[in-house]
């Protein structure tokens, strides 16, 4: 992995694989996980500041500047459908995200 100097890195999934951190220090390169439920979880005092990142990405996504991750939408919500959408991720090659919608 070649890195930059003074750079950050930053995940959203979770890693089984050991890594050294030792190796940014001399970059000053920062690594952070962000996880999109912190607030509601822990009930931090900016809650509402995920109310208004939403609202902000909805409206950029609307807007044609920010392309969604979805990749396939399955419809109606049943349980084929969600055992369907489950298999697929199982794979571990799915691309983008699996929407599942729509009651009948």
């Amino acid at each position: 992995m070649q890195l930059i100097h003074r750079g950050k890195i930053c995940s959203i999934v979770e890693t089984s694989e050991k890594h050294d951190m030792n190796l940014l220090k001399n970059k000053s390169v920062t690594f952070v996980w962000e996880f999109m439920f912190t607030r509601s979880m822990f009930e931090t005092n900016d809650i509402e500041c995920q109310h208004k990142l939403l609202t902000q990405l909805a409206h950029l996504i609307d807007k044609g500047e920010i392309v969604s991750t979805l990749t396939e939408v399955l419809t109606p919500i049943n349980a084929e459908n969600v055992k369907l959408a489950h298999q697929k991720v199982e794979t571990g090659s799915t691309i983008g995200k699996i929407v599942i919608e729509s009651f009948n």
